[in-house]
């Protein structure tokens, strides 16, 4: 163990040397202090995605003003971020297995930063769409390295307890972004908002260079190097159980997103919140994302598997996203839209860390590999299908709940037919 201005921090050689001595994991040595800086700069950049794809939500209704365009073409410049986000994920994590975490972070979060750049002089809407693509293709990096360097570091029962705080980090950023976003507001023009996210990823860049070392042990690099892409891909999608898991991620966040895609309009543009009540709106719904994380991490290290949490939250999940569309046709109003949501939210909150946990438990030497494939299919489907709640229409919330009664329906099925409970592995301790 070293430490860098003060901080702790673990080099190459010594991830070797702990697991040689008493533990079973890297990270078991580490102190709680230590734990603690790893959580909050890991936590940094699993946030700059999720911020980078929500923190101008609320700047739609102007940019549809200025820009003079329709809301589904602002809508489709959140797509081309978050397909952006997908493909990134699928380059970097793979490459993250093969030449080590840190310079693949490096690199894509200044693609990051250019971008941000790019975006903040933007003429039009189609090159702000083109400079988000770009934009959700360097966040790509902060997400699945950070997951791949926890699972090079844990396993079992600590692997929960790291993954639920970045779990929270990934949850809380698209429910707190547009909080943010709505103050940021009130001091600028959206334009300040991408120079905000440009600064966010210089900051990263410089903790990463002070602060963040290589967790993949050259032995492991030099393994991987052994095996093509496309082999590492198969061993990953061979796994039932991984497949199926990603699945349930996928349409989870899906039905998560799609309100977050369309909830600008809905409430801004129907209930007539301003930017900084739809803010509040989002604040209130962080602290269902908390509850639920924190809740589902306890639960698993000490009660219930992650997948039998995941039989409940995803039923619960229809359930609540049937009561929204059924509560908005039959004139519920604005409460019967937000104490739904809300629950809805928090399932969600319970759902993120079963779904890391069972994906990457059983993944540790092409943790990388499997990380980019549990955000791409993340990202990924909620690109393509969010979009759908603006074709649907954003006046009223049937749309927004009928999307997310579809994406849980998906989820369940492909919990009790893929993934099949039952055969999870339990974790260890």
């Amino acid at each position: 163990m070293t430490s860098t201005a003060g901080i702790p921090v673990i080099r190459p050689d010594d991830t070797a040397s702990i697991s040689t001595v008493r533990h079973s994991h890297p990270g078991d040595a580490l102190s709680s202090r230590q734990r603690l800086v790893y959580v909050l700069i890991l936590g940094a950049l699993t946030a700059l995605g999720p911020f980078t794809i929500d923190l101008y939500l609320p700047a739609f209704p102007v940019l549809e003003s200025e820009l003079g365009v329709s809301p589904a073409a602002v809508q489709l410049t959140l797509t081309g971020t978050m397909i952006g986000f997908g493909l990134g994920q699928l380059i970097v994590g793979p490459w993250s297995d093969k030449v080590g975490r840190r310079m693949p972070l490096i690199l894509a979060t200044l693609v990051h930063v250019l971008a941000c750049v790019g975006a903040a002089m933007a003429s039009d809407i189609f090159v702000l769409g083109g400079f988000r693509l770009l934009q959700g293709f360097g966040a790509a990096a902060g997400g699945v390295v950070a997951m791949a360097m926890v699972r090079d570091l844990f396993g079992g029962k600590p692997l929960v307890k790291m993954l639920s705080r970045l779990a929270l980090v990934n949850g809380l950023a698209p429910v707190l972004a547009p909080v943010i976003g709505s103050q940021l507001l009130l001091v600028m023009d959206w334009r300040g908002i991408f120079w905000v996210l440009a600064a966010y990823g210089a900051v990263v860049i410089v903790a990463v260079s002070l602060w963040i070392v290589e967790t993949r042990p050259k032995s492991a690099r030099l393994a991987a190097g052994e095996k093509t892409v496309l082999q590492r891909f198969r061993i990953v999608l061979s796994d039932r159980t991984f497949v199926g898991i990603a699945i349930v991620g996928g349409m989870t966040f899906t039905g998560l997103f799609s309100y977050l895609s369309s909830s600008t309009f809905l409430f801004q543009g129907t209930y007539g919140f301003t930017a900084q009540q739809y803010g509040l709106l989002f604040a209130a719904n962080s602290i269902g994302v908390i509850i639920g994380v924190q809740t589902s991490s306890y639960l698993m290290r000490t009660v219930i598997g992650p997948q039998w949490i995941l039989t409940i939250t995803t039923g619960m999940m229809l359930i609540l996203g049937i009561s929204i569309t059924v509560l908005d046709l039959t004139g519920a109003g604005l409460w019967g839209t937000v104490v739904p949501l809300w629950f809805f939210i928090t399932m969600c909150g319970f759902s993120f860390p079963c779904v890391q946990v069972i994906a990457l438990n059983g993944h540790g030497q092409e943790a990388g590999t499997a990380a980019s494939l549990l955000g791409a299919v993340n990202f990924g489907l909620a690109g393509v299908i969010s979009p759908v709640v603006g074709m649907l229409g954003v006046s009223t919330a049937a749309p927004m709940g009928a999307v997310m009664s579809v994406t849980s329906i998906i989820s369940i099925a492909a919990l009790w037919f893929i993934v099949r409970p039952s055969r999870v592995p339990e974790l260890s301790a």
